[in-house]
């Protein structure tokens, strides 16, 4: 039976298998991906071979996580961003389309590969998190059986590594020799050739003058620019620019054309470091020093990392005198303060102030369409700060006055993704202020921008759901799998569809992707607990109900359904302790207060039940919780209440039986 190993060293020494794919695993090699994209340029050619449209089916993730694949894979699903100047990008991936990419890459290979391999990655101690989540993603989602891995690392393994763990120096067991995957130990020249990542040579290349030393460098870089590949421009070329004869010009250029890539697919941890490292070497003031210190801002802000961000915003309007730095650093700060991801530590009022800096210079830009472009990027945030502020009114107002902005200022065709946005924006709006039929059309045209943009599916499908109109809905959540690599929100939203059409097991079947996606997605364990509880598999829906309350310990729709199980196995005061700390979190939760009236009344307290279950009603209204109340009402004699409750229950649902039949009626 074959196991994945984790070594506790850098290095994976002795190796069963005659034909592994050996990978350093040091980001200093590639960047990010380093490790992914040698498994698909090992693979990838093959499957080309015997299934083409398998590739094609994972053009997305292919050509992300490997770019020197780019020749050999097309574009089928090329969203507008790829065609458009830079001026006009405005769009940074969010975080999560790593994960995305990882699960499309863990699903190319458990369909493409044709038998079993080995993978083996030294120095993972050093690897991009990108590669730590890819890997984590194929652990949990591969058979070992198909894809071994023997992953060596100088740290201990974490919590996601399923297999056998030994020292790679253990007497006995897998153990380091020289040469086995590494250059000899030859000097210094040696140490530059391993991109400085064979430790052994070290010394040797720290003995050397430091002219010879960025000679070597230098003369690394121009053999891996020489080579034609792209990977090493977004890892050791950058790295031995910076460390050649010219850093602050061929180097921090080197270093801009990783970030810039880096960037445009969302590798955001590798945009901080690289980026970091372009603040050092560029120009304080220049040109390519905002550029840095904004890319290394926006991607900062996007992990969360908001105070480091604000850090380089407050350097940014210390260091330039340049009108548009200080417009586009008030705007980062004004949403660094709007969408602090605790809800506790935003601050609206600085985030008003910010914005309006931002959009008094904007104000004041000469050019007409420069003006109309950054005018209504500002206003679009200020409508983001008022949405936030409960003030939906005039946050539609400032959305659709930048729409007037660049439909009269703006040449026809030029910033699209500017355009797609603000329709969407303006869509969200309509539907919160219960304007449905124009909703629906801003989503729409947002999609007519991009039809290869997921989220705006989502969006619109989520709309049409709210309409009832499911089968658009399904529609939408379908064209957003299509268009994406794996993405577990459209499996979620389409198991909410088919959960209210009552398909309980195609539910339960996105359900369970979505987990299989994300380990982590809270709602699904919520939902998928529920189905299981109805589908009167207990044990099941508890275990997801115990891994989600690890998730969130108190959650209260988990501790909802915890209250059925205990009421459904005779459990009462348990399912009592559940639903009461369920209420006390939520007390708007009208499941909670449904299903505790259930076992107040299964309990002997009909008084209770019928309290609960009135409150219930309050809430959200249901035949389900009318003929319930009205069994409870029976049991305190009060038969005219009852009645008058399934009536309302029949007027609901006419067609249910049990109603009908408690009132006498075929």
């Amino acid at each position: 039976m074959r196991e994945h190993l984790w070594l506790i060293g850098p290095l994976s020494g002795d190796r069963a298998d005659p034909s592994p794919l050996v990978v350093n695993g040091h980001r200093r090699s590639r960047g990010p991906y380093t490790v992914g994209g040698a498994i698909l340029r090992a693979i990838v050619p093959e499957v080309l071979e015997r299934a083409p449209a398998h590739v094609a089916s994972h053009d997305i993730e292919i050509r992300s996580v490997a770019p020197d694949l780019r020749d050999r894979v097309a574009a089928r699903r090329e969203t507008i961003d790829a065609r458009i100047d830079d001026d006009e990008r405005i769009l940074v991936p969010a975080p999560r389309r790593t994960l995305r990419l990882a699960n499309g890459v863990a699903e190319f290979l458990g369909a493409g590969l044709s038998g079993p391999r080995t993978l083996v990655v030294e120095n993972l101690h050093e690897a991009d998190p990108t590669d730590l989540e890819l890997l984590a993603v194929l652990v949990r989602r591969l058979d070992p059986a198909l894809l071994t891995m023997v992953l060596a690392s100088r740290q201990p393994p974490p919590r996601w590594f399923r297999g056998h763990v030994a020292d790679s120096a253990g007497a006995g067991q897998v153990h380091a020799e020289p040469g086995q995957g590494w250059p000899p130990h030859a000097g210094g020249a040696a140490h530059v050739a391993s991109d400085c990542t064979d430790e052994r040579s070290r010394a040797d290349y720290e003995a050397l003058d430091p002219a010879e030393r960025a000679r070597l460098h230098d003369l690394r870089a121009d053999e891996l620019e020489a080579a034609g590949e792209f990977s090493p421009r977004l890892g050791a070329v950058p790295f031995h620019r910076e460390h050649g004869a010219d850093p602050r010009g061929r180097g921090a250029e080197a270093l801009w054309t990783a970030v810039d890539h880096c960037v445009r697919e969302g590798f955001l941890d590798a945009v901080i470091e690289l980026g970091r490292r372009g603040l050092r070497l560029a120009g304080p003031g220049s040109d390519l020093w905002w550029r840095f210190t904004q890319r290394t801002a926006t991607a900062l802000g996007a992990l969360s990392r908001q105070d480091e961000a604000r850090d380089l915003y407050e350097r940014a309007r210390r260091g330039s005198q340049d009108p548009a730095v200080h417009a586009a650093s008030a705007y980062g700060t004004a949403m660094l303060d709007a969408r602090h991801p605790d809800p506790d530590r935003r601050d609206l009022g600085r985030a008003r102030g910010w914005i309006n800096q931002a959009v008094a210079i904007s104000t004041l830009l000469p050019d007409r369409q420069e003006r109309a472009f950054k005018l209504g990027f500002d206003r679009n945030g200020q409508a983001l700060i008022e949405a936030r502020a409960g003030e939906p009114h005039k946050a539609l107002s400032l959305v659709e006055s930048a729409i007037e902005l660049a439909r009269r200022d703006l040449p026809p065709g030029r910033h699209p993704l500017h355009r797609m946005v603000l329709y969407a924006n303006r869509g969200r709006l309509l539907a919160e202020l219960g304007r449905t039929k124009e909703a629906r059309e801003e989503y729409t045209e947002a999609i007519a921008v991009d039809p290869l943009f997921a989220d705006h599916y989502l969006d619109r499908g989520n709309l049409l759901f709210r309409l009832g109109l499911t089968d658009e809905a399904l529609a939408d959540y379908e064209a957003a799998i299509r268009v994406s690599p794996p993405l577990p929100e459209a499996y979620y939203n389409r198991a909410e569809v088919r959960l209210a059409l009552g398909d309980l097991a195609g539910g339960r079947a996105d359900l369970d992707h979505v987990l299989e996606l994300d380990p982590d997605h809270l709602d699904a364990y919520i939902n998928r607990a529920g189905v299981l509880a109805v589908l009167g598999l207990a044990a099941e829906a508890r275990a997801d109900v115990e891994t989600g309350l690890a998730l969130m310990p108190g959650n209260p729709h988990l501790l909802t359904v915890k209250g059925q199980l205990d009421t459904a196995s005779g459990h009462f005061e348990e399912a009592a302790r559940a639903f009461d700390a369920a209420l006390d979190r939520a007390p708007g939760l009208g499941t909670a207060w449904a299903n505790r009236g259930i076992l107040r009344y299964e309990t002997g307290d009909a008084e209770g039940a019928v309290a609960d279950l009135s409150r219930a009603i309050e809430i959200e209204e249901g035949p389900e919780l009318y003929f319930n109340r009205a069994t409870a009402l029976r049991a305190l004699g009060r038969g005219e209440a009852a009645t008058d409750d399934l009536r309302r229950a029949l007027d609901l649902d006419p067609g249910d039986p049990d109603i009908r039949r408690a009132l006498g009626l075929r």
